[in-house]
């Protein structure tokens, strides 16, 4: 990555953990001086010398910069791991504020005894998609059935939580679309039931350009509740880039439980029980 790259990344990252363009461009030109006086600041990050001050004065209150009293006045930004020290804590506290702020919220109307068995949603993203995974696997009350169709799938976070699932009591099952990631996931977990997929069709056609869709993820809770994600590939200027999306049901007579529950029981084990 080009260091033009680099600089324009670490500056909207910075814009997205809370800080302001002008703040953000002030801190990474800190970051790339032992320290600097505004007239120095402005030449390196583009700001105007006006509005490096007050730039530097959020920093400042946000523990993100120093300031020298002398004359002309000398700032620097603290260290590095410092700082993401401090954004990270920021963040987090922003985040639990925010929970207990909607948490404390008083429900909209809404019509009672609305049918919700036969619902079935959408996510899209690998972190919302691997979020609620996790969450489904904690609310898991008897039975884990998970097929990776997707290498990537498998974080050393998922293997932990699956497990942890194991050693509660719960049956956890695994499917795999390979030999190979079958052996993976053995070997971190040899306690849990590891089996190769029947479900050929989990992954994408190599002799059909236009088939670039893979299912990275089967996950039936409790016989009850399903995800299921698939990875897509689409070719770019700067390369190939992957987008994962995936679908959600609850409910024993959703139509699309019932199905999944049957292709992964057969696919996964061919002596396990469809119904």
């Amino acid at each position: 990555m080009s260091e033009l790259s680099n600089h324009r990344q670490a500056v909207e990252l910075l814009q997205q953990l809370g800080l302001k363009e002008y703040e953000a461009k002030c801190f990474v030109a800190l970051s790339r001086m032992p320290k600097g006086t505004a007239k120095e600041i402005s030449e390196t990050s583009d700001v105007p010398r006006t509005r490096v001050y007050d730039a530097i004065r959020v920093l400042e209150t946000k523990g993100l910069a120093e300031v020298q009293h002398s004359n002309p006045q000398q700032f620097r930004a603290v260290p590095i791991d410092e700082a993401a020290e401090t954004l990270r804590h920021e963040y987090e506290s922003r985040t639990e504020t925010l929970v207990r702020t909607l948490e404390d919220i008083d429900p909209a109307p809404s019509d009672e005894g609305q049918e919700t068995a036969h619902e079935v949603w959408a996510l899209s993203g690998v972190s919302a998609i691997t979020n609620r995974t996790r969450q489904l696997i904690d609310g898991a009350g008897r039975e884990i059935v998970f097929v990776v169709g997707h290498e990537a799938v498998i974080t050393e976070e998922l293997i932990q939580q699956l497990r942890e699932a194991q050693e509660t009591g719960l049956t956890v099952v695994v499917g795999a679309a390979s030999e190979r990631l079958r052996e993976t996931i053995q070997t971190s977990l040899p306690d849990v039931e590891v089996f190769v997929s029947g479900l050929e069709w989990l992954n994408s056609d190599p002799t059909d350009p236009a088939d670039a869709t893979t299912i990275s993820r089967l996950l039936l809770i409790d016989r009850n509740t399903i995800l299921v994600s698939s990875v897509s590939t689409h070719e770019t200027d700067g390369g190939s880039t992957e987008t994962e999306r995936a679908v959600f049901g609850r409910g024993f007579d959703n139509g699309i439980v019932v199905i999944a529950r049957r292709l992964m029981a057969t696919g996964l084990n061919p002596n396990a029980d469809p119904k």
